[in-house]
């Protein structure tokens, strides 16, 4: 798992329960994590898989996922996480997008993921899902992680961050993205 996000490889480790794979984090083989140089979150996944199978000699997952916000033209996007790094963390980065928003009637967001599974002989296969929704502030549940407390999918009223992990691991991007790749790396 090419990733140093605790909270998205324990979502992944559990996506990956039924089908017997060993969760090795990248973290035991390297300190190195590749800088995501990507345009979008499809070259960013890429980028990480390819160096996580490349150090470990493994097959490699990784996973680039962010928030996209209509009204403010997709940010933070593929820089969801930095947002997060550049505020002080996840609390600070939605306070910062609760303040940009302020005056725009436009609630709505979605959640992207991309995941890439390469192999060590360069094989990589790429996935996309989405889950569309609005936001909501302030911030409500402590379940879950990143931008998730104030993240309402379509057709819901609670947040991912008051969804228990299950149910929420069953609508999110992730989950929509694993399922594609399900249906084309894995046998059940």
């Amino acid at each position: 798992m090419a990733t140093g996000n605790p909270g998205k490889a324990a979502e992944i480790a559990d996506l990956l329960t039924p089908y017997n794979v060993v969760v090795r984090r990248l973290g035991e083989f390297t300190d190195a994590i590749p800088e995501e140089t990507g345009a979008t979150f499809a070259a960013n996944a890429v980028i990480k898989a390819k160096a996580a199978a490349a150090v470990s000699g493994l097959p490699a997952l990784a996973d680039d996922s962010g928030l996209a916000v209509a009204a403010l033209d997709g940010a933070p996007g593929i820089h969801s996480a930095r947002w997060a790094e550049e505020a002080g963390g996840f609390p600070e980065a939605m306070a910062r997008l609760n303040a940009r928003l302020q005056g725009n009637a436009d609630d709505q967001a979605a959640f992207h993921c991309a995941l890439a599974l390469a192999w060590p002989d360069g094989t990589i296969r790429t996935v996309q899902g989405t889950v569309e929704g609005r936001l909501v502030f302030p911030p409500r549940g402590a379940l879950g992680f990143g931008y998730d407390p104030i993240f309402v999918p379509v057709g819901e009223r609670r947040t991912f961050g008051e969804m228990d992990p299950v149910e929420k691991a069953d609508r999110s991007h992730r989950a929509d993205a694993f399922r594609k790749l399900v249906a084309a790396c894995f046998r059940t």
